[in-house]
C-alpha cells in the first residue's frame, strides 16, 4: 500500500464509496476496493487515536508558569 497521510487516505477512502456506489464494478473488483478502503480506516483510526494520546500526554504537561513558581 502507498505511503499515506490521514488526509490523503481520507480522501481515498472518499474516493472508493463512491467508485463501489456505482455498481460498475465486477465482484473481485469491487472485493479489492472495499479490502483497500478497510485498511485505510483502521490506518486512520490508528493516526486518530495517536493524535488523541499525544494530546493528552501534551494536555498533561505543567504549564511554564506553574513550573517556574
Amino acid at each position: 500500500m502507498e505511503q499515506y497521510t490521514l488526509n490523503t487516505a481520507m480522501q481515498r477512502i472518499k474516493e472508493i464509496a463512491e467508485l463501489l456506489e456505482q455498481n460498475t464494478y465486477d465482484l473481485e473488483m469491487s472485493m479489492k476496493l472495499y479490502e483497500e478502503g478497510v485498511h485505510l480506516v483502521s490506518f486512520c483510526n490508528t493516526a486518530l487515536n495517536n493524535a488523541r494520546q499525544r494530546i493528552l500526554e501534551l494536555s498533561e504537561l505543567p504549564e511554564e508558569d506553574e513550573a517556574d513558581a
